[in-house]
């Protein structure tokens, strides 16, 4: 139940940021722990300790509250990604590099369930502010992950820009047909006839960007 001080609406700037970091931690909680697609707003309202009501004061609809975690999976994702291709020797195997982009993915979970959700579901039924401050953010991390990807493979900034799109893209879809966790995986891996549908996410991803690297640097050369 929620107390008085919970249920109270924050007036002060510091409080309402405090309040809205406590729905965004409660939501990527419920998400680590049942998928976004099974987390409503009522959920984290409870987990939170709110009212659904008091709690639309400050996000308007459970996509809004997703999509805010989707922009800052985007910017802890391009720097952890960007210090690691930082300490990287130009010229670095390509199946390397395409490893490291792969793994950096599969090591956060809730980004990846994210990165899916979001052209399917995050963008929809919020305001289009909110989803022009989510581009704007995923558009400038995909630009700077690109320049780091630059200065370890010869690539093009529109190449560059392409394969951090690829990563992310695949990185969702895949992460949902691995689909991690629940009955569906447990099904594909008992029933022998469904072997074929057991994804493991990494070495797939690694080798599709790996594929595409070397591509680019058989054109380059074919140029």
């Amino acid at each position: 139940m929620a107390t008085r001080s919970q249920s109270t609406r924050a007036r002060s700037p510091e409080a309402k940021r405090a309040r809205e970091a406590a729905i965004l931690d409660a939501a990527a909680r419920l998400a680590m722990t049942s998928g976004i697609r099974a987390v409503t707003l009522t959920d984290i309202a409870v987990e939170v300790g709110m009212h659904k009501s008091a709690m639309l004061r400050y996000f308007e609809t459970r996509e809004e509250i997703f999509l805010r975690l989707a922009a800052a999976g985007w910017m802890e994702w391009s720097r952890a990604v960007r210090e690691r291709l930082d300490g990287a020797t130009p010229g670095t195997d390509r199946h390397a590099v395409a490893g490291l982009l792969a793994e950096s993915l599969v090591a956060r979970p809730l980004f990846c369930d994210l990165l899916a959700h979001t052209p399917m579901n995050l963008e929809r039924n919020v305001s289009l502010e909110s989803v022009r401050c989510f581009k704007l953010t995923a558009i400038a991390e995909v630009g700077a992950v690109g320049e780091a990807l630059c200065r370890v493979v010869p690539l093009s900034p529109a190449q560059a820009g392409d394969v951090v799109a690829t990563a992310t893209a695949m990185a969702g879809a895949l992460w949902q047909m691995a689909a991690p966790g629940t009955e569906l995986r447990r099904l594909y891996e008992s029933d022998p006839d469904l072997a074929h549908a057991v994804v493991d996410v990494a070495p797939r991803l690694t080798g599709i960007l790996g594929a595409m690297l070397r591509g680019y640097d058989a054109g380059s050369e074919a140029g």
